[in-house]
């Protein structure tokens, strides 16, 4: 049986190839990963939109309803980083959708990968830092108001810390946020995690391997969870072009590995997005975002 992989072909905005944030690379993913034989004969599992109710768990009904109906301020679409017209809008309830269909299909089979998601900036009130809906708090909002988990962790690996995640979650004490990023980077204001682990710039294999362990093991201690979502974000790589962080290819690919086998493991279901990842050279950056999905076929 092979891992589930979701995709949906609006993960892609198609935004402008000169554009900082590199939309294209959803698109090359999926290219990638069926041209590698990665995803299995059944092909990707295709994620519906994100309902509205479920937006409205993790975010104010006010911003929800600006996106849907392409009215977000100005001063917000700034924070984001780019107009949020209906390609950008019907992009993020999907790929919020995909990590809700990623949850769904990790809780009867173990694992699943999203090929998106991981917009971890987004708070309650707005999105922020190229991240318009935060699909991981979305997804976990509706896991735990039906009732299919009591408790859930957050596992995030991206470079940047979690912050629209930490904040969402808050006050909520049935979700554990753990963030492991560059101390130095974006957001210049950290927000407070259950857990935070910020590392020194240029931070390489070694180190990184070293303290991850030792967060994994108190997250789960202190969560006991039912479910982890994974944010397994590529730019702490050494070329990434908005990272500070120094792991090579083989040091994300050991850092995928551990994590998914840590919980696995021990029976813990793992919902994976694939978060942040910077660079002009699309292969080249897609391809890195593929080792996710790769290592996590070790595990089917």
């Amino acid at each position: 049986m092979s891992v589930p992989i979701i995709h949906h072909p609006a993960f892609d905005a198609n935004f402008d190839a000169r554009h900082r944030f590199p939309m294209s690379k959803f698109t090359r993913l999926a290219e990638i990963l069926v041209e590698d034989g990665v995803v299995g004969p059944a092909g990707f599992h295709v994620p519906a939109p994100a309902l509205p109710a479920w937006l409205r768990l993790a975010h104010d009904p006010r911003y929800v309803d600006q996106v849907l109906f392409h009215a977000v301020p100005a001063a917000v679409e700034r924070a984001i980083g780019f107009p949020v017209d209906e390609r950008v809008a019907m992009r993020s309830r999907c790929a919020t959708g995909g990590t809700m269909l990623a949850a769904r299909l990790a809780l009867g089979e173990g694992l699943a990968c999203n090929t998106a998601g991981g917009s971890h900036h987004a708070g309650r009130a707005g999105g922020a830092g190229f991240s318009v809906f935060n699909d991981v708090a979305v997804a976990a909002s509706v896991l735990l108001a039906d009732g299919d988990v009591a408790s859930v962790l957050v596992v995030d690996c991206d470079v940047h810390q979690g912050d629209g995640t930490a904040r969402i979650f808050a006050a909520e004490p049935r979700v554990f946020t753990l963030s492991i990023h560059a101390e130095r980077n974006y957001p210049p204001e950290k927000a407070r995690s259950d857990l935070d682990v910020p590392l020194a710039d240029g931070t390489a294999d070694a180190d990184y391997l070293a303290v991850l362990g030792e967060a994994l093991a108190f997250g789960c201690a202190a969560a006991s969870p039912d479910i982890v979502f994974y944010n397994a974000g590529v730019d702490p790589h050494r070329d990434d072009r908005l990272g500070r962080l120094a792991l090579s290819d083989e040091g994300l690919a050991e850092r995928d590995r551990r994590v998914i086998g840590f919980f696995r493991e021990r029976q813990i279901a793992v919902a994976a997005v694939i978060g942040g990842g910077y660079s002009r050279d699309i292969d080249a950056l897609a391809r890195r975002h593929s080792i996710l999905h790769r290592v996590a076929a070790e595990f089917a």
